[in-house]
């Protein structure tokens, strides 16, 4: 009897031993993780969902933005009164060619939520995870200039030049990859745009923000209504 009052313990603590061994050696799921969308409805019409024009994002933009600046030089000058952006988890900055990225605080917050829920979107969507891409953020005297000669309707009036304004693309958007290395399903750009226009329309409606739908540039042209 005392044998076995002795030997019981043991037995528990190798018993235990031998299950978290079990599950430390486990085995990954590597299976490809597939998509299960639901409840995606994007808005009825783009054009019609999305028609701020040009004179309301100048005019908010002149009155909360920085002054119209020459040179990216003098952008540089600008620490005080911009926000640098970079790629991060919430967003990729592309490989930007006619501007810089900058934005005055309440646009690189407002950028910072529109990231935020896009990428709850998708997971509430049963989506795999993506990035939006911005494709253009503060452009100069200078930089309109270079722009112009390439694309003669680039506006000399743009409420880029104010810190308040940036683009994102609709046709691309950057994969999210699994840190452990399972493959994920992609997901089309046309569903992408479909959530992404649900995410933008609720920030325009409560105030956030002015948007034009770009269909040649294929981006959603977007400037914030908070310093």
């Amino acid at each position: 009897m005392r044998y076995s009052s002795r030997i019981l313990p043991i037995l528990i603590i190798v018993a235990a031993a031998a299950t978290f061994t079990f599950a430390g050696c486990k085995k990954k799921d590597m299976s490809l993780k597939l998509n299960e969308p639901r409840n995606i409805r994007g808005v009825v019409s783009y054009k019609r969902s999305f028609g701020d024009l040009n004179e309301k994002h100048l005019n908010v933009a002149q009155a909360i933005g920085i002054r119209v600046l020459s040179s990216r030089e003098e952008a540089e000058k600008m620490r005080e009164q911009l926000q640098p952006i970079t790629t991060n988890e919430l967003y990729a900055v592309d490989s930007l060619t006619h501007s810089i990225p900058y934005l005055i605080p309440g646009a690189a917050s407002l950028l910072d939520t529109i990231g935020h829920n896009f990428l709850d979107s998708l997971t509430a969507k049963g989506l795999n995870p993506n990035k939006i891409i911005v494709t253009s953020v503060l452009r100069t005297q200078d930089d309109v200039k270079r722009l112009r000669r390439r694309n003669g309707n680039a506006s000399p009036n743009s409420a880029h030049f104010y810190g308040t304004t940036f683009d994102v693309s609709w046709k691309r958007f950057q994969k999210i990859e699994d840190e452990d290395g399972r493959p994920l399903q992609n997901v089309s750009a046309d569903t992408l745009k479909l959530v992404l226009s649900e995410v933008l329309r609720d920030l325009r409606k409560a105030d956030k923000c002015y948007i034009k739908y770009e269909l040649k540039q294929g981006c959603f042209h977007i400037t914030t209504r908070e310093k």
